[in-house]
Parts: C-alpha cells; structure tokens; sequence
C-alpha cells in the first residue's frame, strides 16, 4: 500500500519537473508539511514547510532532463502514520544524485500525505 503511494509521489515529481506545475507534488503533502534538507558540507539542515518555493526549485531544472526515483530500504508502521526510509536518487543529464531519505506519511480525510521529510545528500 505504501510503496504504491511513494511511486505516486515521485511520479508526481516527475511530472512536475516535465511541465513545470507544481501542484502536482503539493497535491501529495499535507498543509502541515515539513521538510529538512542537508549535505555534508552544512553544519545545519535547510528546513523548509508547505509553502516553500516548488516554483524556483523546478526552474532550476529547466531545459535539463531531470527525473527523481526511490528505492525503498523500510516500511515501519506506527500508529498515526508509515515512516519510509530510502534512497532518492536525482537524475540530472545522465548524472545521478543520491540522497537518504526519510519520509513519514500521515492519513488526512481518507489520503496519504507527506507530513515530514528529511533528504541528506550522500555525495
């Protein structure tokens, strides 16, 4: 069940990358959506919440073939919600960009959403 919601999830982003609408990814997070973001160059993670800047992030991959994809390391139940730990991997121009991911998925009004995110570059 999860694993065919986090599909969805990273088909939207594709789809968004593509046109260039990112509704297609804020349709999958919850309004109380929080995301942290960091490399091994930072001492301190980005955050960042629903209504970050989806627009300025897709224009960064304009005329690029950029495409994200997620493989699942684990699914843990727990009582409001599924955490989902993985890799992301960012396919930019042919060059791959891997980060570990974590992902907690909540149940609003019968939908899964994307409640928290935590991305760490690996390289």
């Amino acid at each position: 069940m999860i694993e065919q919601i986090v599909k969805e999830y990273f088909e939207a982003w594709n789809k968004a990358l593509d046109t260039n609408n990112p509704d297609y990814i804020r349709q999958k997070m919850s309004k109380r959506f929080t995301g942290f973001w960091c490399h091994s160059a930072l001492d301190v993670p980005s955050k960042y919440d629903y209504n970050y800047d989806l627009n300025a992030v897709l224009e960064q991959y304009l005329n690029m073939n950029a495409q994200k994809s997620f493989e699942i390391e684990s699914i843990t139940e727990r009582t409001n919600d599924m955490l989902v730990i993985g890799t992301e991997t960012n396919t930019v121009n042919g060059i791959e960009y891997p980060a570990k991911a974590i992902f907690v998925w909540r149940q609003e009004n019968n939908q899964w959403k994307l409640l928290r995110e935590y991305i760490e570059l690996i390289n």
